[in-house]
């Protein structure tokens, strides 16, 4: 049987990154790119209680935004180049920034959401009745 210790916030957030189980850290989450598989299969985790939504698109969207603007506006001010170069230099970093690091992020809001036994709210508690 699997230990069933909580694993702490550091560990947690590791095996977030590195797209592994949030509950044993050895099984893989994903399936294809961010396609979740149905469980783990070291652990038999049912991953049914996953529900990232759009979080992890908007903190990459704001990150990878904030990046490609200071760096288009440096190059804007020191060089002035065309407009056809900044497409040309901005279009693989925009695409680099959001889908590089989407994957590890998902996982992390994972791994953290399974960590703090993040759930949707009730309004009746079930346990106490």
């Amino acid at each position: 049987m699997p230990d069933q210790t909580l694993p702490t916030v550091t560990e947690s957030a590791l095996r977030g990154l590195a797209c592994k189980c949030p509950r044993c850290g050895r099984g893989k989450l994903y399936a294809g790119f961010l396609t979740l598989r149905p469980k783990c299969e070291a652990c038999g985790l049912d991953y049914a209680f996953i529900d990232t939504g759009d979080g992890p698109a908007v903190f990459i969207i704001m990150i990878a935004g904030a990046i490609v603007v200071a760096c288009a506006l440096i190059v804007e001010v020191k060089y002035q180049p065309p407009f056809w170069l900044h497409a040309v230099l901005w279009l693989p970093l925009i695409l680099v920034t959001t889908l590089l690091p989407l994957r590890s992020m998902k996982s992390l809001l994972i791994a953290l959401q399974f960590h703090h036994k993040a759930a949707e709210g009730r309004l009746i508690d079930r346990e106490r009745k």
